[in-house]
């Protein structure tokens, strides 16, 4: 009897499809399975060398910047090191000089304490001599105004001829003189360096007026002093547009008129109504070869004045070019009543006014120093040079460019580079002299 071989493997030696052959393949199947194994290790092993390497190489970039910034941050430590000791150095160097400045402003202190007590005791010792050099000029009588020559002497023979014909009748019993000027006010500052300002010098009026300049056509008016003196600028001024220019500084405001004086061709004299804002007059003065009144204001070729009197105008002619000339206006009509030529020389005469009849001359020096009443005429011939004493302003080192007299109040109306000013007059008799 016959034993059965077993299922499995009478399944495994069964024929298939008649090939005996087929048990042979399906025994290499595990080589190749070993193979694969042994390739996926060798991959395996050369990805882990791969691995390896670039771990090593990370760690020596790494190890190469921790070099790189340790190199850097000793630079850094060094420089540190440095500035602080520079900074250190550079403190002490501050302090050190901090105690010098002190020291040496410590002793500026000093000397400036020291030269303003040689300062205060010079000023002392220069007004003294001030004051002496007064008290002697007024004692000696200096006149230096008068310049005799023979051509003068032969003008005053012939003067004194001219007025022995034609005496000047007074239109007032006024008779005083200015005596000394007892004080200065400056009111403010408003406007060029030349100019004139002035009250209305009749009696129903306080209004005052700004001429400002030398070469305009705009007054400014005001309803009091007061009003101008806190008046900002012209701000509360009324404008008064004249119909023409005015020439110089020698304008005066007299009873609700200006008059100034315009140039084309000749010299006018213009009086205009301020009330109506119109011309109320005009003439062309009856004098040829004008020359500029005062040496030291060349601006102004003819100055009105009023005084006491009336109406006043002081020029300069070439006929007699060295010395100052006044002449009497009727301020109405506008002519001329009579004619003086004084001995008050142009040289040096910064400005003018008439008191009572009397012609006061100003002089300067070229660089404005102390202004004095250096020369007098009188019309009347009661005041002589000899006779009146010799007068300073009070001690401002300037130059007018004008001095406008109020008869109502006794006071001078100064325009000092820019400057408005007051100058209050102390009076006496001319019979006292």
């Amino acid at each position: 009897m016959f034993l059965a071989p077993p299922r499995e493997l009478s399944k495994t030696f069964q024929p298939t499809s008649g090939n005996l052959l087929a048990p042979l393949h399906s025994l290499t199947e595990p080589v190749k399975l070993l193979q694969e194994i042994k390739r996926l290790q060798l991959h395996k092993m050369r990805g882990f060398v791969v691995l390896v390497t670039l771990a090593c190489l990370a760690t020596a970039q790494h190890q190469a910047l921790i070099d790189y910034l340790e190199r850097r941050l000793l630079a850094i430590e060094d420089r540190i090191s440095l500035w602080h000791e520079q900074t250190t150095r550079y403190a002490s160097e501050l302090r050190d000089l901090k105690q010098q400045m002190v020291s040496q402003l410590e002793n500026l202190d000093k000397e400036k304490e020291t030269l303003r007590t040689n300062l205060d005791s010079v000023g002392t010792r220069v007004d003294r001599v001030e004051r002496e050099l007064d008290y002697l000029e007024t004692q000696n009588g200096a006149q230096p105004c008068v310049d005799v020559d023979d051509k003068l002497i032969e003008q005053q023979v012939t003067l004194v001829k001219e007025k022995q014909k034609a005496k000047y009748s007074k239109l007032s019993d006024c008779s005083d003189m200015i005596s000394n000027i007892k004080a200065m006010k400056i009111l403010k500052r408003v406007g060029g360096p030349k100019g004139m300002w002035t009250k209305d010098t009749g009696r129903a009026s306080g209004r005052v007026y700004i001429f400002n300049g030398t070469d305009e056509d705009t007054i400014y008016e005001f309803a009091t002093v007061q009003d101008f003196t806190r008046s900002l600028g012209m701000s509360l001024s009324k404008n008064v547009r004249l119909p023409s220019s005015w020439r110089g500084t020698g304008h005066v405001v007299f009873n609700s008129h200006a008059y100034y004086i315009n140039q084309v061709d000749e010299i006018t004299v213009v009086k205009y109504d301020l009330k109506n804002s119109s011309v109320k007059d005009s003439t062309v003065f009856p004098v040829q070869d004008h020359v500029p009144v005062y040496g030291l204001t060349p601006e102004t070729l003819m100055d009105l004045a009023v005084d006491e009197e009336g109406l006043w105008a002081i020029y300069a002619t070439r006929q007699n070019e060295r010395h100052i000339s006044i002449a009497k206006m009727d301020a109405n009509s506008l002519d001329i009543e009579q004619m003086w030529d004084t001995n008050c020389p142009r040289e040096n005469a910064e400005a003018a006014f008439v008191i009572c009849g009397t012609l006061y001359v100003v002089y300067n020096t070229k660089q404005p120093g102390r202004s004095r009443i250096q020369c007098v005429f009188d019309v009347n011939g009661m005041v002589t040079n000899e006779d009146a004493p010799l007068i300073y302003f009070p001690k401002r080192y300037g130059a007018h460019s004008s001095l406008k007299y109020n008869p109502q109040e006794q006071l001078l109306y100064a325009w000092d580079d820019g400057y408005q000013i007051l100058y209050k007059l102390v009076m006496k008799q001319k019979l006292e002299i």
